[in-house]
């Protein structure tokens, strides 16, 4: 454990130097600028020292996911309103309406959403187009409305009650993965303001880790599944998992070309290994390939991957330092209830996860905070007392809320982390040697036997005409949704569907006139 100076004046000076705001387009290293070239730190830069305990800020992006996708149902948080039912058509009630549902055990493919159908679903902010965004394409959108809940997201809602949660942090733009990636890192879109790279690349837009090399501070990019040669000047562009739209900084000339910088980005076993050299830079950024969740089948192994990042930095010497957190680049086309917000003249996208991990951060806390991809970056800026680099990052609400430097770090407790199957995705079952099958066949005949003799004693002529004759639906002590599987209730949320109702599709109202307090939207 490193050493601490005394709590309360180390507040005092965080609160004070995190409090005060930045003018748009200056602070502490000049007015924000483009740079024609990469900014390069002197020799031998005089050490800057953060002005928080936070020394080491790890920031890993995940891709697609809404925030009522993952926490619709966590207390504390804003949920979807009661009654809520999303119409199937625009502007024709009777064709019936979808409303949120549990989705364990479903695998459910990507919803494959493009601008268009955010953009319907936004409407303009009536937020009423979920489902008949994708009825416009001739496509089924009930599956959007689907939503998982603690059992299914075990670490994710383990970290919420032991940390933070956001519930009003939102994707620093409405539609685009390519465009959202580029406000993690620089502030802005991507240049063109579209999915497409330039021919030149990004050109001289700035980015963070510009001013943190210019400033001589530690930071390292770390990939899953890292292709060095797929770069901007050699990869087709593709879909929202190709290498240059999960990593901007593969976009620009000056990080792909100048061996000075392109030293930073490694791959993901990296940031393992500088955790036990002892080499964790200040500043870490994250992009994960192969579980980066957009589709249901990478949920369980993300959450394993997020569950070694975060123990094996518990575990490390920088615990007592740093803070680590995940958010998603944007909603993936999935429902959320929260009309986003405007930022001066710029509109912030749909509401996606993040959390916090921190031995600092507040135990429990569901951070109300209108937050964005930017939020981090002003974080960044301001305990390395760097300038911000556009107007955006100025001024955006820090996350410094979100911590408690008056205490003491807290001390690790290491979070279990749930098994494949308690996540709704089965594991094929592991076979068994040969010996062992047969010894488990010849058990279970044996207990077949005994547990047939016992019931054939039990049964008697009065037991049955107790029970036998009285049809399931009418027993008095039947409840007729009892066939709905545990994971089809929700205590936050409540049953899947009304009792009775026919299950032809998820979370489905045939019609909505005969549905009490549902509030099509």
């Amino acid at each position: 454990m490193t050493p601490r100076l005394p709590a309360l004046a180390l507040a005092m000076a965080a609160a004070l130097a995190l409090a005060l705001p930045t003018p748009a387009g200056a602070g502490a290293g000049g007015p924000a600028r483009k740079a024609p070239q990469a900014q390069r730190g002197p020799a031998h830069p005089r050490p800057r020292t953060p002005l928080t305990p936070i020394k080491h800020f790890i920031f890993l992006m995940q891709g697609g996911r809404s925030f009522d996708n993952y926490f619709a149902s966590y207390p504390g948080a804003e949920g979807p309103p009661a009654g809520t039912c999303q119409a199937r058509v625009a502007g024709s009630p009777r064709e019936g309406c979808v409303k949120p549902f549990l989705l364990p055990g479903i695998q459910t493919p990507q919803l494959n959403a493009d601008g268009t159908v955010i953009s319907r679903q936004y409407n303009n902010g009536a937020m009423n187009g979920f489902v008949s965004a994708y009825q416009q394409e001739g496509r089924s959108g009930n599956l959007a409305m689907g939503y998982y809940n603690g059992r299914d997201l075990p670490f994710y809602w383990e970290v919420a009650r032991s940390y933070v949660l956001f519930d009003h942090f939102f994707a620093s733009a409405l539609q685009g993965t390519r465009v959202n990636r580029s406000y993690w890192v620089s502030a802005a879109p991507s240049p063109g303001g579209g999915q497409q790279i330039p021919a030149g690349g990004y050109g001289n837009q700035l980015t963070i880790f510009d001013r943190l090399q210019a400033a001589g501070i530690s930071w390292k990019f770390y990939v899953q599944d890292y292709h060095p040669d797929a770069t901007y000047q050699t990869a087709p562009v593709t879909g929202p998992d190709a290498q240059t739209v999960r990593v901007p900084l593969l976009n620009y000339a000056r990080f792909v070309d100048d061996p000075a910088l392109r030293k930073h980005i490694v791959g993901m076993t990296q940031y393992y290994t500088d955790l036990a050299d002892g080499t964790l830079p200040a500043v870490a950024y994250m992009a994960s390939a192969s579980d980066n969740e957009r589709s249901a089948r990478s949920i369980p192994a993300a959450q394993n991957m997020i569950h070694n990042m975060v123990t094996q930095l518990m575990q490390s010497r920088y615990w007592d330092s740093s803070a680590l957190m995940w958010s998603y680049d944007g909603s993936g086309g999935w429902y959320d209830n929260v009309t986003p917000p405007r930022v001066g003249s710029a509109q912030f996208g749909l509401r996606v996860p993040a959390l916090l991990v921190s031995p600092y951060a507040r135990k429990g806390q569901v951070n109300h905070t209108v937050l964005d991809y930017t939020s981090a970056l002003k974080f960044i800026e301001q305990n390395w007392r760097l300038a911000p680099l556009t107007s955006r990052d100025a001024r955006a609400t820090s996350l410094a809320g979100a911590f408690d430097f008056t205490a003491a770090p807290r001390p690790p407790v290491v979070i279990p982390v749930a098994t494949s199957a308690e996540a709704g995705v089965a594991k094929p079952p592991r076979p068994a040697p040969r010996g062992t099958i047969y010894g488990l066949y010849g058990a279970a005949a044996a207990v077949a036997l005994l547990l047939f003799v016992i019931a054939a004693a039990a049964t008697t002529p009065a037991a049955r005409r107790r029970g036998g004759l009285i049809p399931a639906a009418r027993r008095p002590d039947h409840d007729v949704t009892s066939g709905l599987a545990a994971a089809d209730t929700d205590p936050g949320l409540g049953p899947l569907r009304p009792s009775g109702e026919a299950a032809a599709e998820p979370g489905s109202v045939s019609d909505p006139g005969t549905t009490p307090n549902v509030r099509i939207l």
